[in-house]
């Protein structure tokens, strides 16, 4: 590994400091590294305005918690190029391993003492009069709810072209294994392990209550539209990147093609950050 990519968090001292730390600790390795601050713009639809992380980089070390990860994520596109996340914050799913363990952890992640997974990423689009306006690569979900004041709305889904169900209610959640214990478990959809290779569509306090969560295979195409008008509807990506809808739109939502590449390491425990994150098995 002769080149690695640094991006910290934003406006965080603490995140600029460590990460001069272990971009000097990795130059005495004699390894080329690039440090960045994560300004990533939420008003940006595609990714070429955004920080390039070169096709060179072997590694993509993130400093920040799992909002910085995700933002991160979408940079990297359709690199090959292996991931990890440091944590600054309290545990994290995603950037998992802690300031107090980094340099011991990398130092194993150099030696090859690591796995590499690959996590399922989505390929969301909208298509408005009959061109793309809008399109994002998603580690987490796609999520297509109300505004504050805007009443139940009515989203028309189809699978492959066959029409699926009316969803009427809040919005509704599509979301990779690897986002099922972000938004989609709070709105009461299942958890699933995050190497799986599985779209899951989640209703938001759905008015027809028998309209439960579903798991689709990855090789499907989810389409939803506004079935009738419907004011202040936004889709939002990762919780991140959004882009409000028009009465005509057309959300699109497929497995991408490129899935992330996130390394880990033999300390971390997948179970372990269930248990401690979502409190399993404490008063």
């Amino acid at each position: 590994m002769q080149e690695i990519f640094i991006v910290y968090k934003h406006s965080r001292p603490e995140a600029s400091e460590l990460a001069l730390r272990i971009k000097d600790w990795l130059e005495k390795r004699r390894i080329l590294v690039h440090c960045a601050e994560n300004i990533d713009d939420p008003n940006a639809a595609l990714v070429s305005d955004k920080l390039k992380i070169p096709k060179t980089a072997g590694l993509v070390i993130v400093l920040g918690g799992d909002g910085t990860f995700l933002s991160v994520a979408r940079l990297i596109e359709t690199l090959p190029t292996p991931i990890v996340g440091i944590n600054l914050g309290g545990l994290g799913f995603l950037t998992e391993i802690t300031v107090e363990s980094c340099f011991n952890q990398l130092e194993k992640i150099l030696d090859g003492q690591c796995e590499i997974e690959e996590r399922m990423r989505l390929r969301v689009s909208i298509r408005r009069d009959n061109r793309e306006i809008f399109r994002q690569r998603v580690l987490n979900d796609a999520v297509i709810n109300k505004g504050a004041l805007a009443r139940i709305i009515d989203l028309k889904t189809s699978i492959d072209g066959h029409f699926l169900t009316h969803y009427r209610g809040d919005g509704l959640i599509i979301s990779t294994p690897t986002g099922s214990t972000a938004y989609n478990i709070s709105a009461g959809g299942p958890i699933v392990f995050p190497t799986a290779k599985a779209l899951i569509v989640t209703p938001i306090c759905s008015f027809t209550l028998t309209n439960r969560p579903i798991i689709f295979p990855p090789n499907i195409t989810i389409q939803v539209e506004l079935a009738e008008p419907t004011r202040d509807v936004t889709l939002t990506c990762d919780g991140q990147v959004g882009c409000l809808l028009t009465p005509s739109d057309i959300i699109i939502i497929t497995a991408a093609a490129n899935p992330l590449r996130l390394i880990k390491t033999p300390a971390i425990d997948y179970f372990e950050i269930l248990r401690t994150k979502l409190r399993w098995g404490q008063n």
